[in-house]
């Protein structure tokens, strides 16, 4: 999670120096929006990985919920 942060951070000091620096501010940009997409994509397989590991079953295998929703909606 921490070089998630480092990503985030560096696209935000590519979208503030973008502010001082007009004549560049077209490519910082571009760089800030590189970061976010890096982080993004760091973040979201940090989450697969959370949940890929998890003893949890998904959502919706659980007959007995499935019994009880019915229960409760009858």
């Amino acid at each position: 999670m921490e070089n998630i942060r480092r990503l985030r951070a560096m696209a935000s000091l590519c979208r503030q120096t973008s502010a001082h620096r007009p004549d560049r501010s077209w490519k910082l940009l571009a760089e800030a929006e590189f970061w976010e997409h890096l982080a993004d994509d760091m973040l979201r397989e940090h989450f697969e990985q959370c949940t890929a590991s998890s003893s949890l079953p998904p959502i919706g295998d659980d007959p007995n919920i499935a019994k009880s929703s019915a229960r409760i909606t009858a």
